[in-house]
């Protein structure tokens, strides 16, 4: 009687799971949310006025277990700033066919410039098109903020950055020329009005 039972008992849990409410997720017409914590695709921030806070130190890179990240570092100028210290990130690159997203880089990095956000769609159809560059990395603009490179805030120093003194960009900041990435300074193809026909003055 056993030998009859035993066949009987494995079916049931079969037949009990097929009145079960099924779970199946209809991906990708209807999408989980994700936890506030998700580890998904990287970004680069900015502080609040534009400026990258990015400073080219390359620990990410030595944090990586999968060496994932490529970083090279350069000095800032007056002329061209892109962070508030001395150094920025000139190139930055992170290869989605290695990374692990672990999130060590995230913890090596000191000054909050790296985190993670809860995109997790990064199949693509190409191997180039999954080593995102830090134009793709970067965050995007928002309300008071400038694109970088830009000018410090008058009177504030790398420190009143990262005590949260900045809030937004100040005001007539305009946007340096990048020289680094071949931008040229327009010409000024403005030519003075003659002499008694300026606007407002009557021959």
């Amino acid at each position: 009687m056993s030998d009859f039972q035993n066949p009987v008992a494995g079916f049931g849990v079969t037949f009990k799971a097929m009145f079960k409410k099924r779970l199946t997720e209809q991906y990708p017409e209807e999408k989980k949310p994700t936890a506030p914590r998700f580890h998904g695709r990287h970004q680069l921030n900015r502080h609040p006025d534009g400026l990258e806070k990015c400073v080219g130190c390359e620990l990410c890179a030595w944090a990586c277990p999968a060496d994932a990240i490529y970083v090279e570092g350069a000095d800032n100028t007056e002329e061209e700033r892109y962070s508030p210290g001395e150094r920025y990130g000139r190139v930055y690159q992170i290869n989605y066919l290695r990374c692990i997203l672990c999130g060590l880089c995230v913890e090596a990095c000191p000054t909050r410039a790296l985190t993670m956000t809860n995109e997790y769609e990064l199949a693509d159809r190409t191997r180039e098109s999954l080593i995102y560059t830090k134009e793709e990395l970067l965050a995007g603009l928002e309300e008071g903020m400038v694109d970088s490179p830009h000018a410090i805030y008058p009177g504030m120093d790398e420190q009143d950055y990262y005590r949260g003194l900045v809030t937004e960009a100040a005001p007539g900041t305009e946007r340096q020329v990048a020289v680094s990435k071949g931008e040229t300074a327009p010409e000024d193809t403005s030519e003075a009005a003659p002499e008694g026909k300026q606007q407002g003055v009557q021959a």
